[in-house]
């Protein structure tokens, strides 16, 4: 089967491709490397140095999705405060890029269309867990323009007839992830404090819970995505553990050193309920962060 990824480079993509290629598929990957790196590129994939915004590789993106069963629409410029402070840039890279995507896809009769969506997309909430037709609060110009990729896919299915997909992930954790810069979250940002031995910088009271997802148990999401007959009509599924845990506690799973700065503007908590998940496709979460932490750290030597 032929698949497509775009931010085939980057942390949820290239784990991704790994897979898909460990399942002996063709794989074409669609990625600019702003943000995805070399090292995670897989040698068993096809690689197209594109920009998903670029119009004028309208004919490019037309001609690599021939024949392709689904894609898979990773590529995003990611994390809110970045967005925040260039919601212009974002607007081009999340919002045409999306639309062009979609538009290529349809355009070359792709079966479905696989999108990454975010939790993001609930904003500021007391009513946990958060389920999928919980009315939607973006609070950042990311959150924004990941929510409107969900309508314009489901609008894709309405209109042009073609088989989407939206996944809510709930904050990804895992191998590739960032551990510093701009888009990196926050168990990147810790793991990076403890290697170079400085303090965990804790924004807050510490007391903010997330849920965190491993990023093996998000990548067979999506495969769930791609091959499951009760979807494909524009759903929308949380992607989560239905478990969350609070920031002070993973700092302590990972080091003993944490100092508090001042709170951000961010939601307190956020939880999802994966009843929708277990029942359209079959998934739940395998991985816990408490384990898999204690088995990185005796791999990375962080003790």
């Amino acid at each position: 089967m032929k698949y497509i990824v775009t931010g085939g480079a980057g942390f949820i993509g290239s784990n991704l491709v790994d897979k898909l290629i460990e399942n002996k598929h063709e794989v074409h990957v669609i990625d600019n490397f702003s943000s995805g790196r070399k090292e995670n590129c897989n040698p068993g994939a096809i690689y197209h140095n594109w920009d998903i915004s670029d119009n004028n590789q309208y004919k490019n993106f037309i001609k690599i999705m021939q024949y392709t069963d689904t894609v898979f629409h990773c590529a995003a410029l990611a994390r809110v405060q970045p967005s925040i402070n260039d919601p212009i840039k974002y607007e081009i890279n999340n919002t045409i890029g999306t639309m062009n995507m979609l538009k290529s896809a349809s355009d070359s009769n792709v079966r479905r269309f696989v999108y990454s969506a975010s939790s993001s997309a609930y904003g500021p909430t007391e009513n946990l867990p958060s389920y999928e037709h919980d009315p939607s609060n973006p609070i950042s110009p990311y959150a924004s323009q990941k929510y409107y990729g969900e309508i314009c896919c489901k609008m894709f299915f309405e209109v042009y007839s073609l088989e989407t997909i939206s996944l809510r992930y709930f904050n990804i954790y895992g191998e590739r992830q960032n551990l510093g810069g701009a888009y990196a979250t926050v168990i990147g940002v810790f793991i990076k404090q403890c290697l170079d031995d400085l303090p965990m910088t804790i924004n807050g009271d510490g007391n903010q819970r997330r849920d965190f997802t491993y990023v093996g148990d998000v990548v067979r999401a999506n495969i769930l995505a791609a091959k499951s007959k009760k979807v494909g009509k524009g759903e929308v599924i949380n992607i989560g553990t239905g478990n969350n845990i609070s920031i002070n506690k993973v700092a302590k799973l990972i080091g003993n050193n944490i100092t508090y700065r001042q709170p951000l503007n961010e939601p307190l908590a956020n939880l999802a309920d994966t009843t929708k998940a277990k029942k359209l496709l079959d998934w739940e979460p395998l991985v816990q962060l408490e384990d898999w932490i204690v088995n990185y750290k005796t791999k990375i030597g962080l003790n």
